[in-house]
């Protein structure tokens, strides 16, 4: 049961609850909260909801997590955006949205500790989701102003704490919670916190901790370091182990992300949603995750494909089309190849048991006589492989009197990095075959932007572009661990730990052991300047085992290869100076708002703005 399904108007009315814009703005000198202390006192779990659901908004974010790296393209435009193109501001409104409900969140999450105490179960909880606030905001900006007490008054003064102080308080408060509270050992699969969830967490901040403060970095271009202390990388590791917790990597990946299988045993915490328990218009009560990292098909309604709000960004970048190895089962689970071909009727698509969620909706045997309109092969098949498998379904690849099916014009198309090879299905069912530019494909729109994420999808949903998707989010879960622990194993100089680690991801997905770093070749096409390094492996395997997850930006900017991936892999970018201000100080930080300035009045923008802006 999802014990944070929905608020009701009229509960989020009664408690007026401090946000970040009340205890900054200047104009607001009331102290006055005294409805929401009545309410609060009267009901102390009332905060509950709210700062869980507070968070929600981050495990969606794509612009400030998952822009900026490698693996993402928008195809639609002439380049990727502001984001991708480092060219974001203390002004950029979605910085102030993040900064400002990062603050709100830990607010709620403060207050859930003054009203409920410490020492208490919800105490604990609150202590989670505000050091995993603070986690979220080390990483985007550094070292913030760090507030523990839940803010009621007009207090105008929060200085920029240090770094490494708050790296160390955070971690010492998630391990008082994971010794001595009364959270459950495990996860509930209800959205609730546990001690493998504190685990997680302390292994992300031990991680990130020991990057920041105990490596120096040598050449930004090349992604050289060195390592001057190995203690908190032991510690990471200890603590994704403990987060972990035995669990072996034995269900198919296809498996862990089925939709028919949520809350499974390598879930360790997760937003949740619930369609059935939204008490207002489900087809605007969801998020829109399965709706992103996308082409854009065409209109939902009229094609029967999924719909995209953005027009279709976050496409596959060039290297991510090559990412996956050949046998690499994640390939199929992460994404979606096959697209069926929806009847109409008066204009408007057949939905549900035709078109893209027939995939989900239909047994095999209903599948097998469904007309495609879009399949895609990954670049390792063989033109000679795709034809004796197009010949194989011949009666599914017709095309057919133009508007009486969604897809126009059917085809087939094997995606690469330089061509793709595409079959154009006629009315017969063969096809005739034609190559193209890869770029110049992917640019067109309407399909050509080839396959779409498909960890989200939920089969159950109205034939809408957004907002009514309710899958479950996970934030954190076991296999993601696996690689925490890598990572930290590979840097505190555990070789053999490390590539144990990286060989179970690799082993579930169908792959073989690596008996050495060297012995992995990645299969996408890398620039003559770029030396690979045993950590290109781990940061590959995270970017398999964790497409689409809105953790790249995180990744690159704390193993310093920020700029070298973006510079090797980035269309937007070409050079360090694209990433860099007029001093060439590098970016590798989002700025702190402006705004944060403007009325924080601890905060001055001569010492405490981040270097790059």
């Amino acid at each position: 049961m999802k014990f944070y399904k929905y608020l009701s108007l009229a509960a989020l009315c009664s408690m007026t609850l401090a946000s970040c814009s009340d205890f900054i703005e200047p104009e607001n000198k009331s102290t006055g909260n005294s409805n929401g202390d009545s309410y609060l006192t009267s009901d102390p779990t009332a905060f509950r909801p709210v700062a869980y659901n507070a968070f929600r908004t981050f495990a969606t974010n794509i612009e400030m997590h998952d822009r900026a790296t490698d693996l993402y393209s928008n195809w639609k435009s002439a380049d990727d955006g502001d984001f991708s193109k480092f060219t974001i501001n203390a002004s950029t409104s979605a910085i102030q949205d993040y900064y400002t409900n990062a603050y709100k969140a830990i607010n709620y999450a403060n207050g859930m500790i003054k009203y409920n105490g410490a020492e208490s179960l919800l105490g604990a909880e609150g202590i989670f989701l505000r050091n995993y606030g603070y986690y979220l905001l080390t990483q985007q900006f550094g070292g913030v102003p760090y507030i523990l007490e839940y803010i009621e008054t007009a207090n105008n003064e929060y200085p920029r704490a240090d770094l490494g102080q708050m790296y160390d308080d955070m971690l010492a408060e998630l391990k008082g919670i994971y010794d001595n509270s009364q959270l459950p050992a495990v996860s509930a699969h209800d959205g609730s916190v546990s001690k493998q969830a504190v685990a997680a967490l302390a292994a992300k901040i031990a991680l990130a901790a020991a990057w920041d403060l105990d490596t120096e970095l040598v050449d930004a271009v090349k992604g050289t370091y060195t390592v001057t202390a190995t203690q908190r990388f032991k510690d990471a590791a200890d603590w994704a182990e403990k987060a972990i917790n035995n669990t072996p990597l034995t269900m198919t990946f296809e498996q862990k992300w089925a939709y028919n299988n949520e809350a499974n045993a390598e879930e360790i915490w997760s937003m949740q949603y619930s369609r059935a328990g939204f008490p207002g218009d489900v087809k605007t009560g969801g998020h829109q995750m399965q709706n992103e990292y996308m082409s854009y098909y065409g209109d939902c309604n009229s094609i029967g494909l999924k719909g995209t709000p953005s027009g279709g960004m976050d496409n596959q970048s060039m290297k991510s089309i090559r990412l996956f190895e050949k046998g690499d089962k994640r390939f199929d689970a992460t994404f979606m190849t096959v697209f069926y071909n929806a009847p109409k009727s008066g204009g408007v698509a057949e939905w549900g048991t035709e078109g893209y969620f027939a995939f989900y909706n239909c047994t095999p045997t209903e599948l097998a006589a469904k007309p495609i309109g879009l399949k895609f092969y990954p670049y390792y098949w063989t033109e000679a492989e795709v034809e004796a498998d197009l010949a194989s379904i011949k009666s599914q690849t017709v095309k057919y009197p133009k508007d009486t099916r969604g897809v126009n014009t059917p085809f087939a198309a094997i995606l690469d990095d330089t061509n793709v090879t595409i079959y154009d299905f006629k009315e017969d069912g063969t096809w005739t075959k034609r190559t193209m530019d890869a770029e110049a494909f992917v640019k067109q729109g309407g399909g050509y932007n080839g396959i779409c994420v498909r960890k989200y999808d939920d089969p159950a949903s109205d034939q809408v572009a957004r907002n009514n998707c309710y899958r479950n989010i996970p934030v954190f879960h076991v296999s993601d661990m696996y690689l925490v622990a890598a990572e930290a194993y590979m840097l505190a100089g555990q070789d053999g730990d490390a590539l144990s680690k990286i060989n179970a991801v690799r082993n579930r997905a169908g792959l073989g052991n690596l008996t050495s770093y060297s012995a992995y070749n990645a299969q996408y096409t890398i620039p003559s300047d770029f030396v690979e390094t045993p950590l290109d492996l781990l940061l590959d395997e995270r970017a398999r085992e964790c497409y689409a997850e809105r953790t790249r930006y995180f990744d690159l900017r704390r193993t310093k290869q920020l700029v070298r991936y973006n510079i090797a892999f980035a269309r937007s970018i070409s050079n360090i100076s694209e990433m860099s201000n007029d001093k060439g100080e590098i970016k590798w930080y989002r700025p702190i708002p402006a705004k944060e300035f403007d009325l924080n009045y601890a905060m001055d923008p001569e010492k405490d703005q981040n270097p790059g802006y």
